[in-house]
């Protein structure tokens, strides 16, 4: 059988499969839920870098709804990507690992977005709260900061490892 094989191709130590539910547990801590979770970990630390619907599902033990929602979820949120082979129906799923740089640039954004709505938000905020607003306003002078010199971080470790 075509699948056992695949199985049997990859094998996991117990250090990888401890690194793959330490990894689930940061992500799950992170707001993913525990499939997509396991299953960005396992594709992390696999020695296999593409990865069958059932290969995950059968290393991590989980049912095949639930390993459909979870690829579906990571595919959507752009964590995963597939690829497909020439004559087999089946996808590879991959981790975007290659595409940090585009996610850092992304999480710049968030930090604008993020820092614009929180200033709204202070705008519009009580005087009689005057702790609370503080904290508000020093959050989003750090946002704004953060998002002012990441770039520059970013450029500069790219001169680094030119």
């Amino acid at each position: 059988m075509q699948i056992k094989k695949q199985m049997e191709d990859i094998i996991l130590s117990d250090v990888q499969k401890q690194l793959i539910e330490r990894l689930g547990v940061a992500s799950e801590k992170e707001g993913l839920p525990p499939a997509p979770s396991r299953i960005l970990a396992l594709l992390m630390v696999s020695p296999v870098t593409e990865l069958t619907f059932d290969q995950i599902r059968e290393h991590l033990n989980l049912s095949k709804s639930a390993t459909s929602t979870a690829l579906n979820l990571l595919l959507t949120t752009n964590r995963i990507d597939y690829i497909t082979q020439s004559g087999d129906r089946k996808r590879y799923f991959k981790n975007r690992i290659g595409n940090w740089r585009e996610n850092i640039k992304g999480s710049v954004k968030k930090i604008t977005n993020s820092a614009d709505v929180l200033e709204e938000i202070l705008n519009t905020r009580p005087d009689n709260t005057p702790e609370f607003n503080k904290d508000l306003k020093d959050l989003i002078s750090f946002l704004r900061f953060m998002n002012d010199n990441l770039p520059a971080l970013y450029r500069q470790w790219e001169e680094q490892n030119d």
